[in-house]
């Protein structure tokens, strides 16, 4: 089977494309999958088509991959890919989108506020209703972007304005969220989109005081434990919530959700359709614990996602 990988692109998040590109190619070679390689360019769609892949994996994060773009080029080049489709990849890179679809089925998200350029008279009044309405400190990102980047964590009025700022570096919608405190962890969930099947739930410790870029991209900036050191309630809790905005989503073949379990319990944070495969990734971590080597759990995903562009059902 011939395998195109996309990997690369222009959003924030490019370096951490590549390395998940170069892990997956090397892991499909190692299984003897023809594989070749597509950075994301202008010529990229010339470039496939001359290589007329069987399947397309995409190793990209972040806009023009995890936004739904390039799964809508590729539907439209007739190319089956690993992962969710145009509509849930475009829904789940907006944050404010996606707390929408969740919140109406009165699953637990942050409370917030969301700022726009053309919102935003007066910074500082929309800091002070903010910090107001939702106390401090409070949690600062990008509406669209992940790997935490342009993510502040404020304790102050003047630290709240500096993070819209950097937000809006970054995005043209800023989403500013009260601060759960407590246990950060992590859902990981392989298959269909009516059932999917939870990998393993992961405990993350960042060295850190917030679960920042460094965190998850640098060795050693993180402990991950799994399973995660939850009460049997609250651990199911966390299972049945991520499995319900897997669905309500519409994600398919695998994706990550991301929670705080607070003292009131856990808080949905976000959910990652093209969740990174690094070697310090979570994904990679969860698919261990489950039982499957880093490339058993590729070739899953690609049997499935080839099953599927052949009008085929298949079961973990």
């Amino acid at each position: 089977m011939k395998i195109a990988v996309i990997y690369g692109g222009r959003s924030a998040e490019r370096d951490v494309s590549l390395n998940t590109g170069r892990q997956i190619m090397d892991a499909l070679k190692n299984l003897g999958y023809d594989v070749a390689g597509f950075d994301l360019l202008p010529s990229v769609f010339n470039d496939i088509a001359d290589f007329d892949p069987d399947l397309v994996f995409l190793g990209l994060h972040g806009r023009f991959g995890e936004d739904g773009t390039i799964q809508g080029a590729l539907e439209i080049m007739g190319y089956p890919y690993v992962g969710s489709g145009v509509l849930t990849s475009a829904l789940a890179m907006d944050k404010a989108q996606t707390k929408r679809v969740l919140s109406s089925a009165n699953l637990p998200m942050p409370a917030d506020r969301i700022a726009t350029e053309e919102s935003l008279p007066s910074i500082h009044e929309f800091a002070l209703e903010a910090e107001q309405s939702l106390g401090l400190p409070l949690i600062i990102k990008p509406n669209r972007e992940g790997s935490t980047i342009g993510l502040t964590l404020a304790a102050t009025h003047e630290e709240v304005v500096e993070g819209i700022l950097v937000a809006l570096k970054y995005d043209k919608m800023v989403l500013v969220e009260e601060y759960v405190k407590g246990m950060e962890v992590t859902v990981v969930l392989y298959g269909d989109t009516k059932d999917p099947t939870v990998l393993g739930v992961i405990e993350i410790i960042p060295k850190a005081a917030l679960y920042d870029y460094d965190s998850k991209y640098k060795t050693g900036g993180s402990q991950h434990i799994l399973p995660a050191r939850l009460p049997e309630p609250i651990y199911q809790q966390v299972e049945d919530y991520a499995k319900e905005a897997y669905r309500l989503l519409g994600c398919q073949d695998y994706a990550r959700v991301d929670m705080m379990i607070g003292e009131n319990g856990p808080f949905i944070l976000e959910v990652n359709t093209l969740p990174g495969m690094t070697s310090t990734s979570l994904v990679p971590d969860a698919a261990r614990y489950y039982g499957y080597s880093f490339p058993e759990f590729l070739d899953l995903l690609i049997q499935r996602a080839y099953a599927r562009s052949r009008q085929e059902n298949i079961q973990i």
